[in-house]
């Protein structure tokens, strides 16, 4: 599978449906997180939509955020019926393509800490609860 990045302005209306209701099915729904998703970031010019799809179906999401002086990932999420198959790596390693050379960061679930630490995040504060949801803050260095 690949991974396309598009931005906002790329985003046909039937993606951009598919992607916030992927993002509110996994999130808001299978975590019983209810969050304001739409939070104003997905429009911004520097942000980048990862999605994966399969038989012209989205399975795995991922966005990349320009916050200034880092990068910031985050929404990574695959459909429970294609977990397991390295979806989130290969979105995680596109991402890291796509920010190239910068500090990066990430608010990990906390079940996910290890997993983000073998892409040499570290962790970089407490485990807070983010609408239900225990979080870890991490960062990655620059390249």
């Amino acid at each position: 599978m690949t991974v396309r990045v598009l931005g906002f302005d790329q985003l046909d209306l039937d993606t951009a449906y598919d992607v916030w209701r992927l993002r509110q099915q996994v999130f808001v729904v299978e975590q019983h997180s209810p969050y304001p998703d739409l939070d104003g970031r997905d429009r911004e010019p520097s942000t980048r939509h990862l999605l994966s799809e399969a038989d012209n179906t989205l399975v795995a999401y991922a966005r990349v955020l320009d916050d200034g002086e880092w990068a910031r990932i985050g929404r990574v999420l695959v459909i429970p019926a294609a977990r397991g198959r390295g979806l989130a790596a290969e979105l995680v390693r596109t991402a890291l393509e796509v920010i190239g050379n910068r500090e990066v960061r990430l608010d990990a679930q906390t079940g996910l800490r290890d997993w983000y630490a073998s892409y040499g995040f570290v962790v970089t504060g407490p485990e807070f609860d983010e609408d239900g949801v225990f979080h870890v803050p991490m960062r990655r260095p620059r390249a």
